[in-house]
């Protein structure tokens, strides 16, 4: 039996595993930096395995677990979140959240659950592998700065010479597998402006310097950056989230809270954003005689796929079309952020997507909604894609 179908085997025969730590973390989630019941439940997985665990980053819970193969090789990467979201679960299912106010509402649980499933059955295989694996469970993949980057700086994945990660999103089943090349996924960067004005009575509004009115023109006036200067070509995102200023109807209120954020597909648009962004704030400023305080906070770079990892990946998965999944389809670039971005900075690898979409589900909830859901089988998918990833970028011999 060669390597690829003793690893397949093995995965099959963990899928009830699986699917049991995709229900316990489901149960029990912790939200960003707050992890500690799971970074031991990961830890004690491991307890008694032929691994090395270490925690690489100070007063974090990130976790790292090293496989080493029985033959020489190359060091491959392998990643997966595990932090919630805080978000009241309302999915009807039986194993609905413990914690209140905390949820797995973008499918970390699941991330975990199979790449304990893969991790396992690599132990169970390593003297067959070419090289050798790391593991890493990472923490606080929804919270700027993230987990990605403290553990790239912590300097532990160093000797690795490729990295790879997966994640679920309910756009289709589990039978199609979704890539795409150099720019996959944009930048973002968070902003909160608090605008100062002076409040009064509704009845005497010239008597006060209002701080919504100013609020609303800087909202308006936002949208010109992406419309007017923003080349056409590039993919530019301004998003009001939030606008804060509560109050009653006869109040002219004396400060206004307004929260958003920025995305991009070009890093050299991060910065330009900003300074944009605090144009509009100092224009409103003077024009309505008012102060303020912008509190910008740049995130997550763009995530790139690096092209002849992606491709390589791609060509070994287009002979196991039919197998495991049905359709291999390359996707235009996505919207949303991931800090698995800061990992492709310093390591060549690709990000995929695995659906996850319930059966007999026309119109699933999207990941970071309260009935966001996860149609299980994913689980055994994502974890035999990673780890025919894997043995591709180990060139495991048979």
């Amino acid at each position: 039996m060669n390597v690829r179908d003793a690893l397949f085997e093995k995965l099959e025969s963990k899928e009830s595993d699986m699917v049991k730590h995709r229900r316990y973390l489901h149960q029990h989630p912790e939200l960003s930096f707050e992890e500690e019941h799971t970074a031991q439940y990961i830890k004690d997985f491991y307890k008694g395995k032929d691994v090395t665990v270490t925690q690489p980053v100070a007063e974090s819970n990130a976790v790292i677990v090293e496989i080493k193969g029985g033959k020489s090789g190359k060091t491959i990467g392998l990643r997966a979140d595990f932090d919630a979201l805080p978000i009241n679960e309302e999915a009807d299912v039986p194993f609905k959240s413990l914690n209140e106010g905390v949820m797995h509402a973008c499918g970390h649980d699941a991330h975990t659950a199979y790449l304990l499933g893969l991790a396992d059955a690599l132990i169970d295989i390593k003297d067959q592998l070419a090289g050798n694996i790391k593991i890493i469970h990472q923490h606080a993949e929804e919270m700027p700065p993230g987990g990605a980057k403290q553990i790239v700086e912590s300097g532990a994945l160093s000797d690795i010479d490729e990295i790879y990660g997966i994640h679920v999103a309910p756009i289709v089943g589990p039978e199609v597998i979704a890539y795409n090349k150099g720019n996959a996924f944009s930048g973002s960067s968070t902003f909160t402006l608090t605008i100062k004005g002076l409040g009064g009575h509704a009845a005497s509004p010239h008597k006060t310097r209002d701080a919504l009115v100013a609020g609303t023109n800087f909202v308006n006036t936002l949208q010109t950056i992406v419309s007017r200067r923003i080349d056409p070509l590039e993919m530019g995102v301004i998003t009001v989230g939030a606008f804060d200023a509560p109050g009653g109807s006869n109040v002219i209120q004396d400060t206004v809270t307004i929260k958003g954020t920025a995305r991009y597909l070009n890093n050299d648009l991060e910065q330009f954003m900003y300074d944009e962004i605090e144009k509009v704030a100092k224009s409103v400023a003077v024009g309505f005689d008012i102060t303020y305080d912008l509190d910008y906070q740049f995130g997550y770079p763009v995530l790139y796929n690096h092209p002849e990892q992606t491709q390589n990946v791609a060509d070994v998965l287009s002979t196991s079309t039919g197998d495991y999944f049905e359709h291999l389809v390359e996707i235009p670039p996505v919207t949303g952020s991931e800090d698995f971005a800061y990992y492709l900075k310093e390591i060549p690898g690709t990000f995929y997507i695995v659906g996850c979409k319930p059966e007999e589900v026309e119109e699933p909830y999207m990941n970071h909604h309260p009935k966001f859901e996860v149609n299980e089988d994913a689980l055994l998918v994502a974890a035999k894609l990673l780890g025919e990833i894997a043995l591709n970028g180990l060139a495991a011999r048979e």
